[in-house]
């Protein structure tokens, strides 16, 4: 639209030039031609000053003006020739103001895409850190878990080889103890030994020696197995 309008307004201006500069000309044609020359230099200077150029390009806008009014002013006063250059001059200068807006606006456009490629950048660089730290978390919670079951079952086995000593304990406290009783006696006359072995479930255990005039008697006593405390 904004290419359309600027080639409508440049075709009515050089048209309008053409028709300032044809020869022979009367003053009527030369006045009608710089009337021409000067609406199609107006008409420019509108375009840009819709466009924007009096915020981007505000000094070309501005010497436009200057140039249209100074057309107006050469017309009255019967300079048709000046009145013409000065209108001329004008749409070059309104020209030059919608090109340094256009390149502005092509500046502006790239700066905008180079912004958002970076923030595109940005954003897909944070994504693929969050995911490497929910990645890290993940296996750094999988590990606590193994150690945690490690744990269990270290202590389940602890538990289990306690248990089984405890039985143990209690299966050898249960069993009655054997008794084994060796009775040794003695002649004075002469040495004559006799050791008797007697087993037994339930027995104290006592060792006394035995003394008279004629013999000893020694009685030794084993419990087996002694019991657990």
């Amino acid at each position: 639209m904004l290419a359309k309008k600027l080639f409508v307004t440049a075709l009515f201006a050089s048209s309008a030039v053409a028709l300032a500069f044809a020869t022979p000309v009367s003053a009527a044609d030369k006045t009608d031609r710089a009337q021409e020359a000067i609406a199609a230099a107006d008409a420019k200077i509108h375009t840009a000053e819709s466009l924007g150029t009096g915020v981007d390009a505000p000094r070309e806008t501005a010497d436009a003006r200057a140039a249209l009014a100074m057309a107006r002013e050469d017309l009255k006063s019967h300079h048709r020739s000046e009145a013409i250059e000065a209108a001329i001059h004008a749409s070059a200068l309104a020209d030059t103001a919608i090109g340094d807006l256009q390149r502005h606006q092509a500046q502006a456009s790239a700066a905008a895409r180079e912004s958002q490629r970076d923030a595109v950048a940005a954003a897909q660089d944070q994504a693929a850190t969050a995911q490497q730290q929910a990645a890290t978390a993940q296996q750094q919670a999988a590990d606590a878990n193994a150690r945690a079951d490690a744990a269990q079952d270290s202590a389940a086995r602890s538990a289990a080889d306690a248990a089984a000593a405890r039985d143990a304990a209690a299966h050898l406290a249960a069993q009655p103890p054997q008794v084994q009783t060796s009775v040794t006696t003695q002649q004075t006359t002469g040495v004559h030994h006799a050791t008797h072995t007697v087993v037994k479930r339930r027995a104290t255990t006592t060792t006394a020696p035995v003394t008279n005039s004629s013999s000893s008697v020694t009685t030794t006593t084993t419990v087996s197995p002694q019991p657990q405390p």
